[in-house]
């Protein structure tokens, strides 16, 4: 078996920016231990796979560990790729997913990403949170799903460029992943997004963390476009906005390589 493989850098203009993903084009969909497999070998935070169907392409996302429900850079990246590596025509296009149907759409040297906005409910600020992030929130507030997501709100953007998290001690949080956030001195806010439950202990940029950062961050600062900086090492820059109930995320992609993948059975 032999298939086809590319991958790309997410939310920024220069290789080795941003958050890296591959796309593995599909002709059909074969057993998802395959895909899990794929996605370890890759070792990257985020393997994408995509099967055309019409109107669009069927759209899953596998980490080195388990499946995921959305993720946003490897959307991005995988937008990007089709257009400049397999010639898709169009300037929108659309994904089926465990999210819904997505959307992404060419916006002059930028890709928009069309997502549903994501709810959070106020929890505890004094549950063991501080402990694994050496550092203690003001707020917490959590994913209106079983599992979800963790939203972290520090004092100010240097306290979260500080973080040095106890990754053991951030798996055992009931939760999907971690995002901490602050607002911002030079943009309007900034994060850092950790998951070691899902293989990935440090995220460089998380597009579906911003669809909870967002309507957060509209509601605080009172704005429906706003600049973001994920300011993990590799770092990465999104333009967000809250449309009603849709978050549309801007960025630019690179790409980095293009080869082949090849097994042997």
């Amino acid at each position: 078996m032999q298939l086809p493989i590319f991958q790309a850098d997410a939310f920024t203009s220069a290789v080795f920016g941003g958050n890296p993903a591959a796309l593995v084009p599909l002709e059909q969909w074969p057993e998802d231990q395959l895909l899990q497999q794929i996605a370890a070998e890759n070792n990257l935070s985020e393997t994408a796979f995509a099967v055309k169907v019409d109107g669009g392409f069927e759209l899953r996302w596998f980490t080195p560990v388990a499946e995921v429900p959305l993720c946003g850079h490897a959307t991005l990246a995988a937008a990007h790729l089709l257009w400049t590596e397999r010639g898709y025509p169009a300037d929108a296009i659309h994904f089926f997913t465990q999210s819904g149907p997505l959307v992404a759409r060419r916006e002059g040297n930028l890709i928009a990403l069309d997502f549903p906005a994501q709810a959070l409910r106020a929890v505890d600020v004094e549950s063991p949170f501080a402990e694994p992030f050496g550092a203690a929130p003001c707020e917490a507030f959590a994913e209106n799903t079983d599992g979800g997501k963790l939203l972290l709100v520090f004092a100010d953007t240097a306290t979260v460029a500080d973080l040095r998290p106890d990754f053991r001690g951030v798996a055992a949080l009931p939760h999907q992943g971690v995002i901490c956030t602050a607002h911002g001195e030079d943009c309007d806010f900034v994060s850092r997004f950790f998951a070691p439950n899902v293989g990935i202990d440090e995220d460089p940029v998380t597009g579906s963390a911003h669809t909870l950062l967002t309507p957060f961050w509209a509601g605080r600062l009172g704005k429906k476009v706003m600049r973001a900086r994920q300011i993990s090492a590799r770092g990465g820059e999104l333009e967000c906005e809250l449309r009603e109930d849709r978050v549309i995320l801007r960025g630019a992609a690179v790409t980095y390589l293009r080869g082949e993948i090849v097994i042997a059975r």
